[in-house]
């Protein structure tokens, strides 16, 4: 198999990262199936592209011929079998929960034709925690795309031990396909490249709030004033999700129990409060 069989795209989550990626592919001239099980999220995805797509032709970069095969290109629905059985390539993109990948994947494996990619877009969770679950394993990969995914060039392709060179390569060439530049990790490695070296920066950044060292506004001021980075790390934070961050740590912790590895204080009495970032209109900064 290779890229000229990839037909179909199939998105599993219409959340922030999900449905950016579906409109991606559709804009790449592939037939797409976002699924959601919210009828909400579906909802919004579905707004998000009547209301991004038009800004984008007002200002250049994109034709009203791309955004209309988009659009047409591109369904939304709330079954999971009509989403993804004749599709020929799979993103998963749900909830950062390990027990929620293994059960979807071994559900799409029975779904799904035979020759069908399953490729996950977990920010940290290796694919060899989940391929087992499935009777294709050399067909299972990690595809990590960055938020926001219509915009946002980078995608981490991790091949692991069980996934074939075959697969590494097409979904390669649909990063090159959907206009991204893909990364090839030809070696496993819990929170890949990007997500490592920002891990680093966070974890310092959350300890020296912690200890009440400076707050989260004077960290930001010090990272974008002094490092040149164009965000800070809490105002990232708001931006990706800190329910998101809160998983991923609990997920890590679980998996390690290692107490280095428990989330910040500070992360878990805004996940408590229901704080999450811009989703919630409050996180560490206020939205609004």
């Amino acid at each position: 198999m290779n890229i000229q069989d990839i037909k179909k795209v199939c998105v599993i989550g219409a959340g922030s990262m999900g449905h950016q990626i579906a409109l991606s592919a559709a804009l790449a001239g592939f037939k797409v199936s976002c699924m959601d099980i919210s009828e909400e999220m579906l909802n919004k995805a579905q707004n998000f592209a009547y209301t991004y797509f038009p800004d984008r032709v007002a200002k250049g970069k994109l034709t009203q011929d791309q955004v209309d095969q988009a659009i047409h290109n591109c369904s939304f629905t709330q079954n999971l079998e009509n989403a993804a059985r004749d599709a020929d390539f799979v993103i998963e993109s749900a909830v950062e929960k390990i027990e929620v990948k293994r059960k979807l994947f071994a559900e799409l494996d029975k779904l799904t034709l035979p020759h069908t990619i399953l490729a996950t877009n977990s920010s940290f969770i290796v694919s060899s925690k989940i391929a087992g679950f499935t009777k294709r394993p050399e067909k299972v990969c990690n595809m990590h795309f960055f938020n926001p995914a219509l915009m946002m060039k980078l995608v981490e392709v991790v091949q692991g031990p069980h996934t074939s060179t075959e697969t590494a390569q097409i979904s390669m060439d649909l990063c090159d396909k959907m206009g991204k530049h893909g990364v090839w990790l030809k070696k496993e490695i819990y929170g890949f490249l990007v997500n490592r070296i920002l891990s680093a920066l966070s974890h310092e950044a959350l300890f020296l709030a912690d200890m009440g060292i400076a707050t989260p506004e004077e960290i930001d001021i010090a990272v974008t004033n002094a490092l040149g980075h164009p965000i800070g790390p809490f105002r990232l934070k708001d931006f990706t999700g800190i329910d998101l961050s809160y998983c991923i740590a609990m997920e890590r912790y679980q998996d390690t129990r290692d107490p280095k590895d428990r989330p910040s204080p500070l992360i878990v009495e805004k996940y408590v409060k229901g704080e999450w970032g811009r989703k919630t209109k409050k996180g560490f900064y206020s939205y609004e």
